[in-house]
């Protein structure tokens, strides 16, 4: 283990290139074969099985407490319900083999067997190591889960650990903020980086009165301006976030190290490059209208 001293935003830099493969396959056609296949064909409920599989056959609260920035109406319509249809342990079978398919088809048969996809899984999975299980429900319910023994899914596996590591501690962060799950959402749409608000309605349940309520709360608390455009204040407190997300995440990149964290982030941008590429994401997925 070293202690070499990062750069402060490298470890977010790393996380956030993990994630963009790891995304990936919420929006393959692979995913929404094999969740089909179980007799789960609504994609908001193939969404839902699928990352709260690994908690169990949980219920509408705590998919919305974990998710945060769904409406908890649009879960519940879809939760516990799903469970019925496919058990959580058909549903991780079922999202391992879309994993892989949607991975062979996004980086190529080349990548996925290459030696540098092998390194990029000893990396991530090195990072792992340090993740905390205190307070990140998602975190700890994907770290129970088996590694995989191929070099590309246990790349995938440890995304996976460090995105969601990454995003319980995120999580606690807005709740100090006091930003809501759909406050959250506006804020982040508004740095220009977030979920374009279609897509916010399309996935999240909320409605267009919905958004402009929440709008019309962080005007009120002097974060948006009349054109809601983030303020100086709404600036800052995006910024304070972010920081604070970043330091409750440093500990698996601290134990990678500064060298390891450029390589981890440089082979994940490759990766990340080459998905998006070949069409992994929808082409107005974000943005501010």
């Amino acid at each position: 283990m070293t202690t070499a001293a990062l750069e402060p935003r490298a470890a977010r830099r790393c996380c956030t290139m993990l994630n963009s493969l790891h995304a990936t396959h919420y929006f393959s056609p692979e995913l929404s074969e094999e969740l089909g296949a179980l007799g789960v064909t609504h994609r908001r409920a193939a969404n839902f099985a699928v990352r709260s599989a690994a908690l169990g056959p949980v219920g509408a609260g705590t998919v919305t407490a974990t998710f945060y920035n769904y409406k908890h109406e649009l879960v519940a319509r879809h939760v516990p319900a799903v469970w019925e249809i496919a058990s959580p342990q058909d549903v991780l079978a079922a999202r391992a083999r879309a994993v892989d398919a949607s991975m062979r088809r996004l980086l190529g048969a080349d990548t996925v067997a290459s030696g540098e996809l092998a390194e990029a899984a000893r990396l991530a999975l090195r990072a792992t190591e340090a993740c905390s299980r205190s307070g990140r429900p998602l975190y700890s319910a994907h770290a129970d889960l088996p590694v995989p023994e191929e070099p590309h899914l246990a790349y995938w596996y440890a995304g996976t650990l460090l995105r969601e590591h990454r995003g319980d501690g995120h999580l606690a962060v807005l709740l100090a903020a006091g930003l809501d799950g759909l406050e959250a959402v506006v804020t982040h749409t508004a740095t220009g980086k977030g979920m374009a608000p279609k897509w916010v309605f399309a996935t999240r349940g909320w409605s267009q009165d919905d958004w402009d309520a929440a709008v019309e709360r962080l005007r009120e608390r002097g974060l948006l301006d009349a054109a809601g455009e983030l303020t100086g204040a709404g600036v800052a407190l995006r910024a304070e976030i972010e920081a604070e997300t970043d330091r409750l995440d440093r500990a698996p990149y601290e134990h990678l190290g500064a060298d390891g964290v450029a390589r981890l982030t440089e082979l994940a941008a490759g990766f990340a490059g080459t998905a998006v590429a070949a069409g992994a994401f929808p082409a107005d997925l974000i943005g501010r209208s």
